[in-house]
């Protein structure tokens, strides 16, 4: 879990497209940034990695093969 490297071909994942949208919960009170996935249907929020940098972001864009993602406060 921490400092874990990761080969991005192997690790790979998939989502829901239908159902999940990509999403980046942002705290106003701290700053901290949390990257998951919303459902739409029901608002449900489940947490995937905590983002402490654009390292993270970028892993985690790449492990999902997201382009853009919309943060939410």
């Amino acid at each position: 879990m921490f400092g874990k490297k990761f080969n991005i071909t192997n690790d790979i994942k998939q989502y829901d497209k239908e159902n999940w949208k990509p999403v980046i919960k942002c705290s106003i009170c701290n700053g901290e940034q949390v990257a998951g996935f919303k459902d739409i249907h029901s608002g449900k929020f489940e947490e995937i990695m905590l983002i402490k940098d654009d390292n993270d972001l970028r892993t985690f864009m790449e492990r999902y093969r997201l382009t853009d993602i919309c943060k939410e406060y």
